[in-house]
């Protein structure tokens, strides 16, 4: 029953919201995030709980402010998400601005694959929208398999219409056929700053031990791709901002395990001053850190 629920709430999401004016929208994003936040659910206290790792010499009265902003961008992306869907290009190409795209466009050019590492910032779905849209470029994610089922299929369907080709994270052959694309010069994306196998790589992010996935570095060393970190953040109500980090290149000297280490810290610290400078659009409501991780402290776990 929770699982229809669930899927029935996120169809009447994508069915009712997408055809409502955009400021109603918006303020209805708002409304909803407001409300959540006062409630002090487990997902506000895990973002507050991340948010202090992020700002750690702020006071609570800031890190409430944060949090609140944060539930509110969160909710932005949710509507953004919803009504995607229904915006023609132009409101597309007129929504996202990116900095230096020419570290994008020489990579496809080179014609050996490129691989856009992501963390949870801002509007990743958008990001991707626009890049099929208003570049032409099609390209290949994964995504994490859902409960139920069908939300899973409504997520694949949704960013398919977007031109995103979506391989399950879990179930398949997702890393033979990423490096397949991307040996055919193909665009690879990846958010990327959340472990979900529990076998990923361990790196410091904001001065404390976490994992994130080994994909991307593996992907760079097997293909000869070229890795860029991507960072976004919201500008105002209307427009979001991104951009593209120089590659993160792969050590000459180790071992695979040790190069694959070494660039998957490289890509933490880039994430680190994105999420840093625009701390209330990183959407992480979920366990991070391996002290939460190991020793998750019972008000926060998440059901």
């Amino acid at each position: 029953m929770r699982d229809r629920i669930t899927d029935a709430l996120y169809g009447a999401g994508w069915g009712a919201v997408k055809r409502l004016p955009e400021p109603v929208a918006a303020a209805l994003g708002r409304g909803i995030a407001d409300t959540a936040w006062k409630r002090r659910g487990k997902g506000v206290l895990r973002l507050e709980s991340n948010l202090a790792r992020v700002v750690p010499d702020t006071t609570p009265e800031r890190l409430a402010e944060l949090s609140r902003a944060g539930m509110r961008s969160y909710m932005r992306y949710w509507m953004e998400s919803f009504r995607l869907p229904a915006w023609s290009a132009e409101r597309v190409r007129d929504g996202f601005e990116p900095k230096d795209l020419h570290i994008l466009e020489e990579g496809l050019a080179a014609g050996k694959g490129v691989i856009l590492a992501l963390p949870h910032l801002a509007n990743w779905d958008l990001a991707g929208a626009w890049v099929t849209t208003h570049l032409g470029v099609p390209f290949t994610t994964v995504a994490e398999r859902l409960r139920p089922e069908t939300l899973y299929d409504r997520f694949v369907a949704y960013r398919e219409g977007l031109g995103m080709e979506v391989l399950p994270h879990t179930g398949g052959s997702a890393f033979g056929a990423l490096a397949r694309r991307l040996r055919a010069g193909g665009l690879v994306c990846l958010v990327a700053d959340r472990d979900l196998s529990d076998s990923g790589v361990r790196v410091d992010l904001f001065g404390e031990p976490t994992r994130m996935p080994a994909g991307p570095a593996l992907l760079a060393q097997q293909t000869g791709a070229r890795l860029l970190p991507v960072t976004l953040w919201y500008d105002g109500p209307s427009m979001m901002r991104g951009r593209v980090h120089p590659p993160v290149e792969v050590p000459e000297g180790g071992t695979r395990a040790e190069r694959t280490a070494a660039m998957t810290q490289s890509l933490a610290a880039v994430f680190e001053a994105g999420i840093a400078e625009h701390p209330e659009d990183w959407h992480m409501l979920q366990r991070l850190w391996l002290a939460d991780l190991e020793r998750p402290p019972a008000d926060l776990e998440r059901p």
